[in-house]
């Protein structure tokens, strides 16, 4: 029964990773800038000249700081944060029509901070033929062929040993969105570093957790601030994957074996000319999907089956019958 169930994780995993990596290799918009003053905007506020309303953000929690936005101005609203002019959506019609219906008249864009941490270099945070290089590197490396091959019972020992650990543990409620950031941290780990991930496990998620903390602080970098706290880990998790690619490029060398097992060697396949710090901003930038939006999608993919039984018993079966065939 452990088996099924870990079975049945990874296949949700493997399933929201790929949707993931596709919303990743797409050219979303989150944050519209406002180009011009003369376009008739939404209601709302945009308070102080570069601080806009990041302070009133962060002094209460977040979450009252958007539903009470919300409630005054509607489903869409102009607001200022993280040095930011924006406009905030909720409604479903209106993400529909920035992320499906009208994707050509958007651009992404990200807080400064969060893009200086990620790395300018990285799939997010670029278009045009090096976009698509970058694309078709990440999907090689996360195609299910390549998954079944070389991660595939790694990540069911991952999803089996995370099972074994929830059911001995003595809440008697679990958050499931944390826990399946912790969950696919671990896999991403896995699937950029291969196995040699367990070297650098526990100094990479000490970084990326500081870096995590400031990933929507304002971009001061000043001794003390979360943002300054931020950049010097980005600095040692990019060491880390310098050295990483340091010793592959030995090890290559000696056994002349250019055949990618994980998106770390994707990435320094010699016929793609990426230099040291693009996969570096790169490798960054893919746990951080793992850690927010696969994370994301799995947790809601929980929620729905929860919700719909009779989905969640077609999936069963879906899962038994790989189990026997796989």
């Amino acid at each position: 029964m452990e088996s099924v169930s870990a079975l049945f994780v990874l296949t949700i995993l493997i399933a929201s990773l790929l949707a993931s990596l596709h919303f990743l290799c797409r050219k979303p918009s989150i944050i519209g800038r406002f180009r011009s003053p003369k376009l008739p905007l939404p209601p709302g506020t945009l308070g102080w000249p570069y601080v806009g309303e990041t302070l009133q953000l962060y002094s209460q929690n977040p979450n009252i700081f958007f539903a009470s936005k919300q409630k005054r101005y509607g489903s869409i609203y102009k607001t200022h944060i993280l040095g930011c002019p924006c406009v905030m959506i909720s409604s479903p019609e209106a993400v529909r029509s920035v992320l499906v219906t009208r994707a050509n008249l958007f651009k992404p864009t990200f807080p400064a901070s969060k893009e200086r941490m990620l790395g300018k270099q990285a799939i997010f945070f670029n278009q045009g033929d090096y976009h698509a290089k970058l694309r078709k590197l990440v999907l090689r490396a996360f195609s299910p062929e390549s998954l079944k091959n070389n991660f595939f019972s790694h990540i069911d020992f991952i999803a089996s040993s995370t099972l074994e650990s929830l059911l001995r543990g003595q809440t008697s409620s679990i958050n499931t969105f944390k826990e399946m950031k912790s969950y696919t941290f671990n896999v991403a780990l896995l699937s950029i570093f291969g196995r040699e991930e367990f070297k650098y496990r526990d100094h990479l998620k000490r970084c990326y957790y500081i870096l995590e903390q400031g990933y929507n602080s304002m971009p001061i970098n000043l001794p003390g601030t979360l943002f300054h706290k931020a950049m010097k880990a980005r600095k040692e998790l990019a060491a880390i994957v310098a050295q990483t690619i340091s010793v592959r490029r030995n090890q290559l060398s000696m056994i002349n074996d250019n055949d990618p097992t994980d998106l770390l060697a994707s990435f320094m396949g010699d016929a793609e000319g990426l230099t040291d710090n693009q996969i570096a901003d790169n490798v960054i930038g893919v746990i951080f999907a793992a850690r927010d939006t696969t994370a994301s999608v799995i947790t809601w993919v929980f929620k729905f089956l929860a919700d719909n039984p009779a989905v969640l018993q077609a999936v069963t079966v879906i899962i038994y019958h790989v189990l026997f065939t796989f």
